[in-house]
């Protein structure tokens, strides 16, 4: 049985742990929450700072040449794409993960004009899902959204009604990862358009978006990447679609000569076309600032952490855990997983307000998920030691049973 020492041992050996001093994180705290929210690191601190007093403070109305506030969404977008296997010049970051999943899903819906059906997962994120009704139902033209299960019905459900297959690409409530390559090679097989959510793998796992072919992505910049609370989020668009398709929200941001004020839209011939309205500085600031530390870091050394990490979170929970209800929810094989394990409970709400109480931060997911995130950068393999720890003394002592843990909060 592995004990303290040995995860100590193994924080001693990681190549990694070096990254965790960069983050404000305070003593005692295990934060196992990074795919819901990343901690700041006092580097985004220091550049936010700047850009209240001097930029916005002194600059003023100047900044927006003399401090680069104008091509933010490119220049931050362009740190994103090596995350995500993409071109400098295909990514920008704007809106909110939604707002760039209206405009992407209504450009491959044009795309496919003689197509009305969008297929997705049922236990897809539900902002995804609400997304899509919304603009099926706005569109008005018999457009119908079509869920499967799992993508063993993928091929079943693509005929040649399907316009759009639109998945995110590591599910928020399990961390089951998709094969990105095959299943776009599949849409594409079908005659359909790719889009993928990547809201819960980018920056936690190498993904490449040009390898697979993908015609669209999306993303948010707060979870692994650290933005800060609703950072704004990234879109991707295959170079060969930038002048081919249009987006409905034509805000004077995405005009080829945005400055020209000329009074009819015509459209920038690059990535820029899928901009909208003022790009919102003070939160690009943040997360240009947290997208520094990517400079120095593997991808491949981050997923190899972030596997290992998982493994013995799940080996370490079955081993302390058993008959103490918990189920694994996520799946086994790492190949097939992102950067989170789940486990489900029947009483998962307060198990895990009771682990919060310990300064052990998960979330919960309904009906019955309890959800622990690894973030590479910053999470320590005796971090995981200590959360299962904790874990089993909740579990066994019944103190989960408090009325004070089972009061829910507008946030799970």
């Amino acid at each position: 049985m592995m004990s303290r020492d040995d995860a100590l041992n193994l924080d001693r050996e990681d190549g990694l742990a070096g990254l965790r001093d960069a983050f404000r994180l305070r003593e005692g705290l295990i934060y196992l929450d990074g795919n819901s929210l990343g901690p700041m690191q006092h580097s985004v601190a220091r550049r936010v700072e700047q850009c209240l007093h001097t930029e916005w403070g002194e600059d003023l109305i100047a900044s927006w040449n003399k401090a680069g506030w104008y091509p933010m969404p490119q220049t931050v977008g362009a740190k994103i794409a090596p995350l995500i296997g993409a071109g400098a010049q295909d990514v920008a970051v704007t809106d909110s993960t939604s707002v760039n999943l209206f405009k992407v899903l209504a450009a491959a819906l044009q795309m496919r004009p003689g197509r009305r059906v969008i297929v997705s997962e049922r236990s897809n994120f539900p902002t995804d899902l609400y997304i899509a009704e919304g603009i099926a139902a706005f569109a008005d033209k018999g457009h119908e959204l079509r869920l499967i299960d799992s993508t063993q019905e993928l091929d079943a459900a693509i005929g040649e009604d399907v316009a759009v297959v639109m998945l995110t690409h590591v599910n928020y409530r399990t961390g089951e990862a998709h094969d990105m390559a095959a299943v776009t090679k599949a849409a594409h097989d079908a005659g359909a358009v790719m889009i993928w959510d990547l809201a819960h793998s980018a920056g936690a796992m190498p993904v490449d978006l040009q390898a697979a072919d993908a015609d669209f992505a999306i993303g948010c910049g707060y979870k692994y990447l650290n933005g800060g609370p609703g950072a704004p989020a990234f879109i991707y668009v295959a170079p060969r679609l930038h002048n081919e398709v249009s987006q409905p929200l034509s805000g004077w941001f995405g005009h080829k000569a945005p400055f020209a004020m000329e009074p009819s839209f015509e459209a920038a011939k690059t990535i820029h076309r899928f901009l909208t309205g003022t790009p919102p500085v003070l939160s690009l600031v943040a997360l240009d600032a947290a997208l520094d530390i990517w400079n120095s870091v593997s991808l491949g050394a981050v997923r190899e952490k972030s596997v290992r990490l998982c493994e013995l979170f799940i080996e370490l929970v079955e081993e302390r855990c058993e008959g103490l209800g918990l189920t694994l929810a996520s799946p086994r094989d790492a190949s097939r997983r992102g950067s989170q394990v789940c486990f489900a409970h029947a009483d998962a709400y307060p198990v895990m307000q009771a682990l919060i109480a310990r300064d052990v931060i998960g979330d919960f997911r309904a009906p019955d998920i309890l959800r622990f995130g690894f973030a590479p950068l910053y999470v320590r393999f005796v971090d995981i030691y200590d959360a299962v720890e904790h874990l089993r003394d909740v579990l066994q002592s019944g103190e989960w049973e408090q009325e004070r843990f089972k009061v829910k909060s507008a946030v799970t």
